[in-house]
């Protein structure tokens, strides 16, 4: 019976809780609307709202809090319990060469490790309770359930993963009853409530707009709390390796025993290298897919060609990198590689990765980005514009050049910028199709890396926060945002610019 109850408040009790509120809060919906009707003799023109806003009252009343709560209740308590057992580890069972913080995540494992073994019954829930390391190699015990250790479990570590376990199901018991209650008590006052001169329109549009805020507020308190996190790490970073190094240093080497050459130059250079071919690509190819299809295709045409070009934006990136990998780099190479057996019977490239392979597949993938936009610039331009010109004695392509390209030209310029924000920002493509090496070379046929790219290879795996190796990432991300806030400044200058002449 325990084990049935530890299993019900397990990994599944928030999924469960946020079912049975909607389910609550559903029925407070019908509940309340029948309940408003009745205490106005079935007639809605007795009620002060509409019988729908009674019903979305008790909807919010029971969902919000209860949801709210359950939210804050899953940010906190992970914190709250990590703060708990960090404290009790000995410095005793800390390795040399480790660290607290490998430590605890040793301690995570395990403990979800202990879950996982009672869950499939190689071990009961009171014999996972009182484990003893020195007589069960729980190592070999999890690795046979799929849980990897990164060494052998120490009984100080085990004590601490048991205190996690143990606080983790106390946790998600009292979220339980304590949501559990909210949303009962908000479902019982909103029936209540539910009377024929109560506001309820008002106080539903209340909610809304406190919701509204909300949503706005997390949003902006989100990206604030993204940018202090790189921050900090980042001045973490800097006060171990040198910022002269790190922002006019010309070599990327990263060595994890010490002494590496942490150089964002190389990494900045190929990421705009291939950010510059790709938009080579994407602009004038999107820009004129845009302009045909606004002013020279007709209905059928541009019904069925502009859902085509919608579908690169939809292809996952991870796709365009095995395209580059198997269909460009290859083709790239028979062009400008294998020697007298390709066809220009020249070897500038020695491998199917390169900077022109990346921008090639990365341009193809950004011209859905250019040409949407700019189609829909285009198509904003008044057409007392157009015909004023025509009228004038000016053609059509004279038109377009002279009227609707300047008129549409801060939306055209903030699609671009936008593209380019999106190719700083791309991963996969490049990890596939533009290889690993940093370097600064004006060849586009070479091998490049970019700085998202080493930002994954940084934090993989295991890391510990405390070397210069793994807080060059939060350095790097930090000149990305940088970077890509610029484009978005430019881009809000150039539209505030030439907007009013055009109004």
């Amino acid at each position: 019976m325990s084990e049935l109850f530890n299993g019900l408040i397990g990994g599944s009790a928030a999924g469960l809780m946020v079912i049975v509120v909607l389910g609550l809060s559903a029925l407070g919906f019908y509940m309340a609307r029948s309940r408003a009707m009745a205490s106005g003799g079935g007639d809605r023109r007795n009620l002060h709202s509409l019988p729908n806003y009674y019903g979305w009252n008790a909807a919010m009343l029971t969902a919000v809090p209860a949801l709210g709560v359950l939210v804050i209740w899953l940010l906190a308590q992970p914190m709250m319990i990590d703060s708990a057992v960090f404290k009790t580890i000995p410095d005793s069972a800390i390795a040399e060469g480790s660290s607290r913080g490998l430590v605890m995540s040793d301690v995570r494992r395990l403990a979800a490790g202990l879950d996982v073994i009672v869950e499939r019954g190689v071990m009961d829930a009171e014999s996972a309770a009182t484990l003893d390391a020195s007589t069960t190699d729980l190592r070999a015990t999890l690795a046979a359930e799929g849980v990897a250790l990164g060494s052998a479990v120490e009984q100080p570590v085990l004590d601490a993963a048991q205190m996690y376990r143990t606080q983790s199901s106390t946790g998600r018991f009292w979220m339980t009853v304590l949501v559990s209650a909210i949303a009962l008590l908000a479902f019982v006052v909103s029936l209540r409530l539910a009377t024929a001169d109560f506001r309820a329109r008002n106080v539903v549009e209340k909610g809304i707009l406190a919701l509204l805020i909300l949503s706005a507020s997390i949003a902006i308190l989100t990206t604030v709390g993204i940018v202090l996190s790189m921050l900090f790490e980042s001045i973490n970073f800097f006060r171990l390796h040198s910022w002269t190094d790190f922002f006019f240093g010309s070599t990327w080497a990263p060595n994890f025993r010490g002494d590496s050459d942490l150089s964002i130059l190389p990494l900045l250079w190929g990421t705009l290298y291939i950010s510059i071919i790709a938009l080579l690509v994407a602009v004038p190819i999107g820009l004129f897919s845009a302009i045909y299809l606004s002013e020279y295709a007709g209905p059928k045409v541009r019904s069925a060609a502009k859902p085509l070009l919608e579908i690169l934006a939809g292809i996952p990136t991870i796709v365009y990198g095995l395209f580059a990998l198997l269909t460009v780099g290859p083709a790239l190479v028979n062009i400008f590689g294998r020697g007298e057996q390709g066809l220009l019977g020249v070897e500038w490239m020695s491998g199917a990765t390169s900077v022109l392979t990346a921008g090639l597949v990365m341009g193809i993938m950004l011209i859905p980005f250019v040409s949407s936009l700019s189609d829909d610039i285009i198509n904003a331009v008044p057409q007392a514009m157009r015909d004023g010109s025509l009228g004038l004695g000016a053609t059509h392509s004279e038109t377009i050049r002279q009227v609707v390209i300047p008129a549409a030209l801060p939306g055209i310029v903030g699609a671009i910028l936008l593209a380019a924000s999106r190719a700083i920002g791309e991963t996969m493509i490049v990890v596939l199709g533009a290889g690993a090496i940093a370097k600064i070379s004006a060849n586009p046929l070479e091998a490049m890396t970019t700085i998202t790219t080493r930002i994954v290879s940084q934090l993989t795996g295991d890391t510990n926060f405390a070397s210069p190796e793994t807080l060059v990432a939060f350095a790097l991300g930090l000149t990305l945002f940088v970077l890509t806030l610029g484009l978005n400044v430019i881009a809000l200058y150039i539209v505030r610019k030439y907007r009013e002449q055009y109004d």
